[in-house]
């Protein structure tokens, strides 16, 4: 079977099958694991055609149970998840009627703009670090790689919280929240 017309298909219309009205029966677990650092590892290997994981990440989606499943219209597979299935690995600003609007771009090739609908939100890494992630679809997001990270945090707006000081970007008129500085560490 050849994915050839369906890469192409998804790169050329930017369209993800819609994996949200599919609703097969679960058909058991897949042994692929979705790294922390971005890599997808089928059987032990990791996946080295950066289009196969593309393919792979439009029919992906996280459900109510907390578990993440590659979904096709006739089946459905678990597959684990390190910590979240995508990384920001790019952050545009561009300027819209006066205001910065940001847009941030994944490392299976999504691309998202930061503004009321979709927030940055600071969660904690399986390490216990709080680290900003975004929704991406479908019950998955995107956590902020460290270079991005880093390249956000050192442009980012200040605004005091309590006693400590919050970090974030305006985009679209919203904040966006980087993280927090525990003042009484300074």
């Amino acid at each position: 079977m050849s994915l050839e017309p369906l890469l192409s298909h998804i790169e050329a219309n930017g369209e993800v099958p819609p994996v949200d009205r599919w609703n097969p029966d679960l058909c058991g677990d897949m042994d692929l694991v979705i790294r922390s650092d971005g890599v997808w590892v089928h059987e032990g290997t990791p996946i080295g055609r950066p289009r196969l994981v593309r393919l792979l990440s439009t029919v992906l989606r996280r459900e109510s149970d907390g578990d993440y499943y590659l979904v096709t219209p006739v089946e459905k597979m678990r597959v684990r998840v390190e910590d979240r299935p995508f990384l920001v690995v790019d952050a545009e600003r561009h300027d819209k009627a006066g205001s910065a609007v940001w847009w941030l771009t994944t490392n299976v090739g999504d691309r998202v703009c930061l503004d009321e609908q979709r927030r940055l939100l600071v969660s904690m890494t399986p390490d216990g670090e709080p680290v900003p992630e975004v929704a991406i679809r479908f019950g998955l997001s995107a956590r902020l790689n460290r270079n991005v990270f880093y390249r956000l945090v050192d442009i980012a707006d200040q605004r005091q919280q309590g006693k400590d000081i919050e970090l974030g970007l305006s985009s679209a008129g919203y904040w966006q929240p980087l993280g927090r500085i525990d003042t009484e560490l300074l």
